[in-house]
């Protein structure tokens, strides 16, 4: 397993990591397998989406924050923070990508991101390879 230092800079951002997790899997000289892509925060989490356009990030926080917003009266969490870990419930921990020839296998358009809720802060996300 390695573990990538994740530096975000905003309260809410996607955060690319698609060329870290190629390093992970071109160094582990794994040819084909899986790899597993975790997030072990609370208020953070993985995701695969377009890569190309910067504004589809955008647009997914956006939609995100009108669907579960930042202040709510009914939130009872102390850290006033409810939001982030509902966020993060949503998207999930962790995905799984395929490898093959030494690669990930994904879309032409697609990316992973680290997607953080709570931020700005360091945060840690854990790549692991696994052969077949």
């Amino acid at each position: 397993m390695t573990t990538l230092n994740v530096s975000t800079t905003a309260h809410t951002e996607l955060v690319p990591i698609t060329d870290q997790v190629r390093t992970v899997i071109r160094d582990s000289g794994i040819d084909k397998g899986v790899c597993t892509v975790y997030c072990p925060h609370t208020t953070g989490a993985i995701t695969i989406n377009k890569n190309a356009d910067p504004d589809v990030a955008r647009d997914i926080l956006l939609a995100v924050d009108k669907l579960i917003p930042q202040n709510d009266p009914d939130y009872r969490h102390a850290e006033g923070n409810s939001a982030a870990h509902v966020k993060a419930c949503f998207f999930g921990a962790s995905d799984q990508i395929l490898v093959h020839d030494g690669d990930l296998v994904l879309g032409i358009w697609q990316g992973i991101y680290f997607c953080e809720f709570d931020g700005p802060r360091q945060r840690n996300v854990h790549v692991d390879v696994t052969p077949h």
